[in-house]
Order: C-alpha cells, then sequence, then structure tokens
C-alpha cells in the first residue's frame, strides 16, 4: 500500500516515467526523477510548465496553489506568467467557499503578475475537503534556463530562508487553538505569518542572475527530500551541516510538541541552490539586498551513495523521509 503524499521515486519509475506518451524533440527538460517542470522550446524562448494539487491544506488553499506552482516555475529561471487551475470541492459546499478560494487565488495571482487563462471546476462526490490543482506556465532566455538536475560535484548547497515554512504555516492555521493554549497567541501567530512567505521567485531570479547550476523548492519530505531530489536527478551525493540550516524559532517549537522532524517538514518558500563554490558568497550578498535570508548548509559530492548530514560532529546517513511530517498532524 501506498503512504500519503508523495509517491516513492522507485514507484514513479515502476509506473511513471516510463508510460510518458510521444516523443517530442521540442522538449527541452522532461518528467523524472527530481524534476518539477518541463521546459519547452520555442526559438530564443522556452517555455516552463509544472503542475502541483493543494491537499494538505484548506485555509490559504488559493494562496498556496499560485505560490507553490510559481515556485517551480521560477527554480528553471523563468518568470512565472500564466496559471491554469482546476477546484474540486467537497459535496454541500456554499458558494462562500468558491468565492473565497477565487479571492486567493486572484489575489496571489495578481501579486506576481500572473494571469489565470483557464481551468475547471466542480462539485466532487468523496471528498472530505477541497484540492485545488494548478498549472503554472512560464518563459525565460534560452541562455538563462536553468534545470533542476544541473548540480556538480563540489556545488555549494544553498538554503534560502528558513526550513519547514510552510508546513509551519499549516500546522498553525489547522491546529491553532490546540497550540494557542500550549505555546501563546504570539507564537502561533508568527508561525501563521509564515505563509507570507512561501514564495521563492524572488530567490531564484535573484541568485539566477548571479549564476547557478540548478534550484530546486523543497515541498513535500521538506529540506530532506528535496536534497535527496536534487541529487537523484543529477546522479550526485550530499553532505549537509545540521548547525547550518537555519529553521525559524517557532517551527522547532511546534515540532517539538508533536514530536516532528522540521527537515522532513514540507518548506515551500526555502530555495535549494547549486552554485559554484565561488559564487556562492556574490549569491549570499545579492540575495541580502533583497532581504532575503541564505546561507550556506553544505556541498554536493561525486560519490552518489553518500548522503550525510554531520550533526555534533558525528557523520550519519540523512535518510529520505517515507512520507512527509505534516501528514503525522493534519
Amino acid at each position: 500500500m501506498l503512504p500519503p503524499g508523495k509517491i516513492p521515486p522507485e514507484k514513479l519509475g515502476k509506473f511513471v516515467f516510463n508510460r510518458l506518451g510521444a516523443r517530442d524533440d521540442g522538449v527541452l527538460v522532461s518528467s523524472g526523477p527530481g524534476i518539477d517542470a518541463a521546459a519547452i522550446e520555442f526559438g530564443d524562448r522556452v517555455l516552463v510548465a509544472s503542475t502541483d494539487p493543494i491537499t494538505g491544506a484548506e485555509k490559504g488553499i488559493g494562496f498556496y496553489a499560485v505560490h507553490v506552482n510559481a515556485n517551480d516555475v521560477a527554480t528553471f529561471g523563468a518568470r512565472p506568467r500564466w496559471f491554469l487551475v482546476s477546484i474540486l470541492l467537497p459535496e454541500n459546499s456554499d458558494e462562500g467557499l468558491l468565492e473565497r478560494i477565487m479571492e486567493e487565488l486572484h489575489g496571489s495571482a495578481l501579486k506576481l503578475g500572473v494571469a489565470i487563462v483557464g481551468g475547471h471546476t466542480e462539485v466532487t462526490p468523496g471528498l472530505d475537503r477541497p484540492i485545488v490543482v494548478g498549472t503554472m506556465l512560464g518563459e525565460v532566455e534560452r541562455e538563462k534556463l536553468v534545470t533542476s538536475n544541473g548540480a556538480r560535484a563540489g556545488d555549494a548547497i544553498i538554503l534560502t530562508k528558513w526550513a519547514g515554512l510552510e508546513g509551519t504555516a499549516i500546522i498553525a492555521s489547522e491546529r491553532g487553538e490546540e497550540l494557542e493554549g500550549v505555546l501563546g497567541r504570539e507564537i502561533v501567530e508568527r508561525a501563521r505569518s509564515f505563509i507570507e512567505m512561501i514564495s521563492v521567485v524572488e530567490d531564484a531570479l535573484t541568485a539566477n542572475s548571479v549564476g547557478v547550476h540548478a534550484m530546486h523548492d523543497p515541498t513535500e519530505g521538506g529540506v530532506t527530500n528535496g536534497l535527496h531530489e536534487m541529487a537523484d536527478a543529477a546522479g550526485l551525493g550530499f553532505r549537509v551541516y545540521r548547525g547550518r540550516i537555519p529553521i525559524r524559532g517557532e517551527t522547532l517549537e511546534i515540532c517539538r510538541f508533536y514530536n516532528l522532524d522540521p527537515l522532513a517538514l514540507i518548506s515551500s518558500g526555502a530555495l535549494l541552490i547549486a552554485a559554484p563554490r565561488e559564487k556562492a558568497g556574490e549569491i549570499l550578498a545579492a540575495l541580502a539586498k533583497k532581504g532575503i535570508n541564505a546561507s550556506v548548509i553544505g556541498e554536493f559530492l561525486d560519490d552518489a551513495g553518500t548522503r550525510v548530514i554531520v550533526e555534533n560532529g558525528t557523520e550519519r546517513p540523512l535518510e529520505r523521509p517515507e512520507s512527509d511530517e505534516l501528514w503525522k498532524v493534519v
């Protein structure tokens, strides 16, 4: 039986990646391990497309749908431009729910300069919560295209913002009353506000302006799974340092209470970057000018079998999460 969350990579290889329809020479990047978007050549421009559902949250679902999909497009160095969305509502939903979701979609798209150009809306039997599935399209100059499988051995691994941002915001919203009784309202309100930081469009475009080899936003399975996905895509290993991975205090408090691993908690809002080590300082400086926190947390290794984390001076394997920590709570 398959666990909740993303389908494991070995199952994708067995059932998905070998059934992708017709071959098209215009497709520069297609589906594969650790690859969250496709790149299609159009002359001197490249169309970048990505699709993702929002299934683990109800509050702010339209906001998440726009930004999570925009993030995937931005990791290819492309600016998000056009959005299609399918809204699936539970039976007995009222018009107010549809209106709220559309207001969230509209406001989020407007903020990013994205046009909502199509989609589908229905009431779906069997659902206990709404599901929103988005497809984002963007474009980039051919020479500026970055792919998530482009990391190289020796590259510095940079993480922007903080691990676990999206998961923290979702848990604080869905379990707010319980958390306020334990941690206090101030901490919970700050944690809820992390939803405002889940876009990595500015992070990605800023880093790409300096020069990077690959970028990837760590969604389900958090930073840990994101590292594995980047390494899978490039056929590499990695070494990261636990003390260098930035985590907000609010995330740590919530994870302690629910006994969660913050590194395996959905982390939209953070961005993993593989960059030449000699450019790492320049990238950090460029991000800092935009007010974006970032840290070098490790490096990619030539040996794909070495995927480790160093904590308190001890190196140990960093295992791939079976599913996101969020599913233990919501």
